[in-house]
């Protein structure tokens, strides 16, 4: 399996923002940190490691641990706050105009930081976007986030928001991996063509995916992990950028490995014949 050493990172491929902006394709979620005491050294271990690999788009949300993933990413980026492109993203219910403000005002303070890079609305819910954006748009001229997206968002979704601010939102946050590639037959193509790009979340569907016999057999080819070789078919396109969680050091290691690895022609057709793409229109899948 390929290891990668801090101090000894080559460079990363990047996704470029609607604004030019170009971040790592290759980040590090956070969703279900901070749940369990025991592993909060580790947890913080794993993040501060990532960030040495060049893995400096970090994802998180006020909702996970009801707020305690953000106060342990604020202590994990401690001194290293402008080596990060942060992200953090309100819940539907908290999406109103005045309540969009409040919630990032609470999210900087658990993440002991003056600006958000990326602020996202969870999902959809009963307030009206125009709402949400309003508040968005109110947070960039206070210098509280830089740019603003949408998670959860299917294709009408994303046409009547891009509809309502253009160039404004920055990505959609889905999910996506080799299981669920519902999103590849209308949502990527349209995302693509607008220069979108898909943040995925669960590439490796939380790791239901590491007990496929292709994925092991790919993975006995390249002397690679099966995770490795499933987060590298989330990254085989442009306009992907990947936010896996990892709690360990070593699984850090594996993620990152999965830049490096080129997955062959005879790899992709595997990988197709054990998880078929999508033949018609789906609806979006959530976890």
């Amino acid at each position: 399996m390929t290891v990668v050493d801090a101090g000894t990172v080559r460079s990363f491929r990047s996704a470029k923002l609607p604004t030019g902006e170009l971040v790592p394709v290759l980040g590090q979620g956070t969703w279900g940190f901070a749940e369990d005491p025991r592993l909060r050294e580790d947890e913080i271990a794993a993040l501060r490691l990532g960030l040495d690999l060049g893995m400096t788009l970090i994802d998180t949300a006020e909702m996970y641990a009801d707020g305690g993933a953000e106060e342990l990413v604020g202590e994990a980026i401690v001194r290293r706050r402008n080596d990060v492109f942060l992200v953090s993203k309100v819940l539907p219910e908290n999406a109103t105009f005045r309540g969009t403000i409040e919630a990032c005002k609470r999210s900087l303070r658990r993440l002991r930081t003056d600006r958000l890079d990326l602020y996202l609305l969870h999902w959809r819910g009963a307030v009206p976007l125009e709402e949400t954006i309003n508040g968005f748009d109110s947070l960039v001229r206070a210098g509280n986030i830089r740019h603003w997206g949408v998670s959860n968002f299917d294709l009408p979704d994303m046409i009547e928001v891009v509809g309502l601010a253009d160039d404004a939102v920055c990505t959609d946050q889905v999910l996506y991996n080799l299981s669920r590639r519902g999103i590849e037959y209308d949502l990527v193509l349209w995302c693509q063509e607008h220069r979108i790009p898909i943040m995925a979340y669960s590439p490796i569907e939380r790791g239901r995916l590491l007990n496929s016999r292709t994925l092991k057999v790919i993975a006995a080819r390249h002397r690679a992990s099966p995770a490795t070789v499933a987060l590298a078919w989330v990254l085989r396109q442009d306009g992907v950028i990947a936010i896996p969680k990892a709690s360990s050091e070593a699984h850090v290691r594996e993620n990152r490995a999965a830049l490096d690895l080129h997955l062959t022609a005879q790899d992709l057709a595997d990988l197709d014949r054990a998880f078929p793409p999508p033949k018609g229109p789906q609806p979006l899948a959530m976890i």
